[in-house]
């Protein structure tokens, strides 16, 4: 059942949005390739929704366009636009059955013959049997899925999803993250996708742009983004991150040398956004391992002292805080596989990493560490 006719990429060129004084998106130029799911992810008000309102003409943009192939359609009106649009609140019609819903937009068309194209479509989201149920009797994912249904009927090609799946419970959410990743192979189409979530983002998505302030500051797969990224904002929002304030001196050799608070440390080139003055030395929580204080550190590695000060059992994981000898904190995540020793609060215990799972990302001079332990969650609410 995928999209038959060709749409082309979908490209925004210097896609701005202004309301007074604010700037929303700022200058944004990305290209979301034809059949791809793409994730638009950020914080509260860094103008992912306003971005994804744009495409879907809900919104005017300041300057730029919004170009699907090689037609612009930056102003045209929303039912010009080959798009669909899914929101959290799947505004389904609660007087009228599954079937109905989901023929909504055929009948408005003057499409009289949908019985077989509703029927396909409830196949696809596994609804079939419901079609004579009303939205009041139906789970959240259930209806979720009506209104994927309903979107997908209309054969648009691009399908834009705004916090899909903010109302349903974790459970859930999960769970039809999975079905609409299977969905959107087997329709083909193009998804795009807003959300805060970063699991949400990874788990789903081709490619991922992560959005502050107005402006993309990293794109690329989710994989590459979270092993490697761009920003010090891109580092603590896709996942989390412990920074240390550090100095480089440059490149010598294959390696950039570090200092930190008095220690010096040093990991391959190939790992460092820049290689010179004011840095963060970046180690993910789970690259960061744990030992006593009398037990050897694997060759190789490089490592600081410490003494936990908090121990977490969140079920796949121990979520350890060590505090250094300088007073900040770093964050420590353990496999909870059986295999591994635990550190009881009060412990002393060498913080240890590889230098190949470690990053340089620069960093205005002054700017204090940065500990994935210590940093706030978004918050839940779309922007």
């Amino acid at each position: 059942m995928r999209q038959e006719s060709p749409a082309g990429d979908l490209r925004l060129a210097n896609l701005t949005k202004r309301f007074g004084a604010l700037t929303a998106v700022d200058d944004v130029d990305l290209t979301v390739p034809q059949g791809s799911f793409f994730a638009l992810l950020g914080p509260s008000g860094c103008g992912k929704t306003t971005t994804l309102r744009m495409v879907a003409g809900l919104e005017e943009p300041t300057s730029g366009q919004v170009l699907l192939g090689d037609r612009d359609i930056t102003r045209l009106r929303p039912y010009q636009r080959p798009v669909n649009t899914v929101f959290q609140s799947y505004a389904l019609f609660p007087h009228l059955d599954v079937a109905e819903n989901v023929a909504f937009g055929l009948r408005r068309r003057g499409i009289r013959t949908v019985d077989e194209q509703v029927r396909r479509m409830l196949s696809l989201v596994r609804l079939d049997g419901h079609d004579r149920r009303r939205p009041a009797q139906l789970s959240g994912g259930q209806q979720q899925r009506v209104a994927l249904a309903r979107a997908l009927v209309n054969h648009p090609q691009v399908l834009l999803l705004d916090e899909p799946l903010g109302a349903l419970d974790l459970t859930l959410r999960r769970r039809m993250q999975l079905e609409l990743k299977r969905i959107q192979t087997e329709v083909g189409i193009t998804f795009v996708h807003v959300t805060h979530d970063q699991e949400e983002a990874m788990t789903m998505a081709d490619t991922v742009a992560v959005m502050n302030a107005g402006r993309i500051e990293q794109l690329g797969a989710p994989a590459d983004s979270y092993e490697f990224p761009a920003t010090a904002f891109v580092a603590t929002f896709l996942g989390r991150s412990n920074l240390l304030a550090a100095e480089a001196a440059g490149r010598v050799g294959a390696d950039v040398p570090v200092t930190a608070h008095g220690a010096r440390f040093s990991l391959p080139a190939d790992r460092a956004r820049s290689d010179r003055g004011a840095v963060y030395l970046g180690v993910r929580p789970e690259k960061l391992h744990l030992a006593g204080s009398a037990d050897q550190v694997p060759h190789g590695h490089q490592h600081l002292d410490g003494v936990v000060t908090d121990a977490s059992n969140v079920g796949v994981s121990t979520q350890y805080l060590i505090r250094t000898g300088w007073g900040g904190e770093l964050a420590a995540f353990a496999a909870n596989n059986g295999l591994g020793r635990r550190f009881p609060v009060g412990a002393s215990v060498l913080a240890h990493w590889d230098p190949r799972h470690a990053f340089l990302l620069p960093r205005e001079p002054g700017a204090a560490d940065r500990s994935a332990g210590l940093r706030d969650e978004p918050t839940p609410v779309s922007s």
